[in-house]
Protein backbone atom coordinates (compact mmCIF):
# COMPACT_ATOMS: atom_id res chain seq x y z
CA UNK A 1 0.00 0.00 0.00
CA UNK A 2 1.20 3.18 -0.79
CA UNK A 3 2.27 5.93 1.63
CA UNK A 4 -0.58 8.19 3.17
CA UNK A 5 -0.81 11.82 3.90
CA UNK A 6 -1.20 12.40 7.66
CA UNK A 7 -4.80 13.23 7.93
CA UNK A 8 -5.66 10.14 5.86
CA UNK A 9 -3.65 8.41 8.05
CA UNK A 10 -5.86 9.69 11.30
CA UNK A 11 -8.95 9.06 9.15
CA UNK A 12 -8.12 5.36 8.56
CA UNK A 13 -6.75 4.51 12.30
CA UNK A 14 -10.46 6.09 13.59
CA UNK A 15 -12.11 4.18 11.18
CA UNK A 16 -10.20 1.14 12.35
CA UNK A 17 -10.19 1.07 15.85
CA UNK A 18 -13.98 -0.52 16.65
CA UNK A 19 -14.78 0.89 19.99
CA UNK A 20 -15.13 4.58 18.34
CA UNK A 21 -13.23 8.13 19.65
CA UNK A 22 -12.52 9.86 23.14
CA UNK A 23 -15.25 11.56 24.04
CA UNK A 24 -14.42 15.09 25.46
CA UNK A 25 -14.77 14.68 29.78
CA UNK A 26 -14.90 11.09 29.89
CA UNK A 27 -11.66 11.46 32.11
CA UNK A 28 -8.25 12.28 30.63
CA UNK A 29 -8.14 11.42 27.22
CA UNK A 30 -5.02 11.41 24.75
CA UNK A 31 -5.46 11.15 20.92
CA UNK A 32 -7.75 9.95 18.46
CA UNK A 33 -9.48 6.96 19.71
CA UNK A 34 -9.13 4.05 22.29
CA UNK A 35 -10.14 0.55 22.02
CA UNK A 36 -11.48 -1.01 25.35
CA UNK A 37 -8.44 -2.84 27.19
CA UNK A 38 -10.13 -3.26 30.66
CA UNK A 39 -11.74 -6.10 30.42
CA UNK A 40 -15.61 -7.20 29.65
CA UNK A 41 -16.65 -8.66 26.42
CA UNK A 42 -14.88 -7.30 23.57
CA UNK A 43 -16.50 -6.82 20.41
CA UNK A 44 -13.11 -6.52 18.71
CA UNK A 45 -12.14 -10.70 19.07
CA UNK A 46 -15.04 -11.32 16.51
CA UNK A 47 -13.37 -8.52 13.86
CA UNK A 48 -11.62 -9.73 10.86
CA UNK A 49 -8.02 -9.11 11.67
CA UNK A 50 -6.23 -5.96 10.31
CA UNK A 51 -3.97 -6.61 7.81
CA UNK A 52 -1.68 -3.34 8.12
CA UNK A 53 -1.12 -0.56 6.42
CA UNK A 54 2.72 -0.35 5.19
CA UNK A 55 4.71 2.77 3.80
CA UNK A 56 7.86 2.75 1.57
CA UNK A 57 11.31 3.32 3.13
CA UNK A 58 12.42 6.58 3.85
CA UNK A 59 9.04 7.92 3.67
CA UNK A 60 8.12 8.17 7.11
CA UNK A 61 10.45 9.34 9.57
CA UNK A 62 9.80 7.45 13.10
CA UNK A 63 9.31 9.81 16.06
CA UNK A 64 12.10 10.23 18.32
CA UNK A 65 11.85 9.59 22.16
CA UNK A 66 13.81 8.92 25.35
CA UNK A 67 12.20 6.65 28.28
CA UNK A 68 13.72 4.02 30.02
CA UNK A 69 13.27 0.60 30.42
CA UNK A 70 12.71 -2.23 33.12
CA UNK A 71 16.42 -2.19 33.89
CA UNK A 72 16.63 2.03 34.35
CA UNK A 73 18.43 2.14 31.23
CA UNK A 74 17.52 5.25 28.74
CA UNK A 75 15.95 3.46 25.38
CA UNK A 76 15.04 5.25 22.13
CA UNK A 77 14.57 4.45 19.20
CA UNK A 78 17.76 6.34 18.09
CA UNK A 79 19.85 3.80 19.98
CA UNK A 80 18.24 0.91 18.03
CA UNK A 81 19.60 2.29 14.79
CA UNK A 82 20.31 -1.01 12.40
CA UNK A 83 18.29 -3.19 13.98
CA UNK A 84 13.93 -3.72 12.98
CA UNK A 85 12.08 -2.74 15.55
CA UNK A 86 8.48 -4.12 16.76
CA UNK A 87 7.15 -1.30 18.20
CA UNK A 88 3.55 -1.82 20.21
CA UNK A 89 1.73 0.23 23.14
CA UNK A 90 1.22 -2.17 26.19
CA UNK A 91 -0.42 -1.81 29.64
CA UNK A 92 1.72 -3.33 32.10
CA UNK A 93 -1.29 -4.63 34.25
CA UNK A 94 -3.51 -5.29 31.31
CA UNK A 95 -5.05 -9.09 30.98
CA UNK A 96 -7.57 -8.41 28.24
CA UNK A 97 -5.80 -7.90 24.74
CA UNK A 98 -2.11 -7.04 25.47
CA UNK A 99 -1.25 -10.37 26.60
CA UNK A 100 -2.19 -11.52 23.06
CA UNK A 101 0.21 -8.87 21.56
CA UNK A 102 2.75 -10.05 24.07
CA UNK A 103 2.61 -13.58 22.81
CA UNK A 104 2.42 -12.68 19.12
CA UNK A 105 5.56 -10.14 19.28
CA UNK A 106 7.21 -12.94 21.43
CA UNK A 107 6.80 -15.45 18.33
CA UNK A 108 8.26 -13.41 15.90
CA UNK A 109 10.75 -12.81 17.76
CA UNK A 110 11.56 -16.35 18.47
CA UNK A 111 10.59 -17.53 14.53
CA UNK A 112 13.15 -14.47 13.17
CA UNK A 113 16.67 -15.82 11.42
CA UNK A 114 19.53 -15.80 13.86
CA UNK A 115 21.28 -11.62 12.72
CA UNK A 116 17.51 -10.34 11.87
CA UNK A 117 15.65 -10.71 15.33
CA UNK A 118 13.81 -7.46 15.80
CA UNK A 119 14.07 -5.45 18.85
CA UNK A 120 10.50 -5.34 20.60
CA UNK A 121 9.41 -2.21 22.32
CA UNK A 122 7.01 -1.81 24.45
CA UNK A 123 5.70 2.00 25.34
CA UNK A 124 3.46 1.59 28.52
CA UNK A 125 0.21 3.22 28.32
CA UNK A 126 -0.24 2.88 32.20
CA UNK A 127 2.19 4.73 34.19
CA UNK A 128 0.59 4.03 36.99
CA UNK A 129 1.05 0.23 36.52
CA UNK A 130 5.15 0.34 36.15
CA UNK A 131 6.01 -1.41 39.92
CA UNK A 132 8.53 -3.62 39.66
CA UNK A 133 6.66 -6.53 40.77
CA UNK A 134 4.29 -5.86 38.09
CA UNK A 135 6.73 -5.90 34.88
CA UNK A 136 7.83 -9.28 36.67
CA UNK A 137 5.13 -10.63 36.80
CA UNK A 138 4.39 -9.78 32.46
CA UNK A 139 7.74 -11.50 32.18
CA UNK A 140 6.79 -14.46 33.81
CA UNK A 141 3.17 -15.00 32.61
CA UNK A 142 3.89 -13.19 29.22
CA UNK A 143 6.82 -15.52 28.52
CA UNK A 144 8.50 -12.33 27.57
CA UNK A 145 12.39 -12.77 25.28
CA UNK A 146 15.75 -11.10 26.01
CA UNK A 147 14.07 -8.83 23.18
CA UNK A 148 11.72 -7.11 24.71
CA UNK A 149 12.46 -3.68 26.51
CA UNK A 150 9.67 -1.84 28.78
CA UNK A 151 9.78 1.92 27.43
CA UNK A 152 8.79 3.95 30.64
CA UNK A 153 8.09 7.07 32.01
CA UNK A 154 5.59 9.78 33.63
CA UNK A 155 2.35 10.57 32.36
CA UNK A 156 3.68 13.70 30.80
CA UNK A 157 6.56 12.49 29.37
CA UNK A 158 4.70 9.12 28.08
CA UNK A 159 1.47 11.45 26.80
CA UNK A 160 3.82 12.44 23.99
CA UNK A 161 4.92 9.55 22.69
CA UNK A 162 1.17 8.16 22.50
CA UNK A 163 0.24 11.81 20.78
CA UNK A 164 3.40 11.25 17.75
CA UNK A 165 2.43 8.17 17.37
CA UNK A 166 -1.80 8.55 17.11
CA UNK A 167 -1.90 6.19 20.07
CA UNK A 168 -5.33 7.14 22.30
CA UNK A 169 -5.13 6.90 25.62
CA UNK A 170 -8.35 7.41 28.03
CA UNK A 171 -7.98 7.00 31.80
CA UNK A 172 -10.94 6.87 34.73
CA UNK A 173 -9.83 7.15 38.23
CA UNK A 174 -12.11 6.14 40.98
CA UNK A 175 -10.77 6.19 44.04
CA UNK A 176 -11.72 2.62 46.04
CA UNK A 177 -11.56 2.65 50.17
CA UNK A 178 -9.31 5.95 49.91
CA UNK A 179 -6.92 4.35 47.41
CA UNK A 180 -7.14 6.35 43.58
CA UNK A 181 -7.36 2.97 41.03
CA UNK A 182 -6.82 4.19 37.30
CA UNK A 183 -8.31 2.11 34.51
CA UNK A 184 -6.79 2.63 31.21
CA UNK A 185 -8.29 2.01 27.68
CA UNK A 186 -6.13 2.51 24.77
CA UNK A 187 -5.63 2.03 20.99
CA UNK A 188 -3.62 -1.20 20.55
CA UNK A 189 -1.68 -0.92 17.86
CA UNK A 190 1.43 -2.31 16.94
CA UNK A 191 4.10 -0.35 14.64
CA UNK A 192 6.97 -2.27 12.68
CA UNK A 193 9.99 0.38 11.99
CA UNK A 194 13.23 -0.51 10.01
CA UNK A 195 16.80 -0.07 10.43
CA UNK A 196 16.91 3.17 9.81
CA UNK A 197 14.29 4.60 12.05
CA UNK A 198 11.69 4.52 9.32
CA UNK A 199 7.68 3.75 9.91
CA UNK A 200 6.83 0.93 7.71
CA UNK A 201 3.85 -0.69 8.84
CA UNK A 202 1.11 -0.75 11.50
CA UNK A 203 -1.28 -2.71 12.59
CA UNK A 204 -3.99 -2.26 14.47
CA UNK A 205 -5.84 -5.31 17.02
CA UNK A 206 -6.50 -7.63 15.91
CA UNK A 207 -3.46 -8.50 13.88
CA UNK A 208 -2.20 -11.87 12.79
CA UNK A 209 1.35 -13.05 13.72
CA UNK A 210 1.54 -14.12 9.82
CA UNK A 211 1.05 -10.50 8.30
CA UNK A 212 3.48 -9.02 11.08
CA UNK A 213 6.24 -11.32 10.58
CA UNK A 214 5.62 -10.55 7.17
CA UNK A 215 6.11 -7.12 7.65
CA UNK A 216 9.14 -7.73 9.33
CA UNK A 217 10.95 -9.77 6.76
CA UNK A 218 10.25 -7.49 3.90
CA UNK A 219 11.95 -4.87 6.09
CA UNK A 220 14.82 -6.43 7.93
CA UNK A 221 18.94 -7.32 5.94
Amino acid sequence: MAAEPSSKRFSWMKIAVLTGAVVAGAGVAIGIAVARDSGGGSPAQAAPADAGTTWPAGTRRAPGFALRDQAGRTISLRSLRGRTVLMAFIDPVCRNHCPFEARILNEIAARSPAGSTPAIVAVSVNPWGQAPANLLLDRQRWHLRPEWRWALGDFETLSKVWQRYAIGVQVRTKTLGGVAVHEVDHTEAAYVIDRDGFERAVFLWPYRTADVAAAVRRVSP
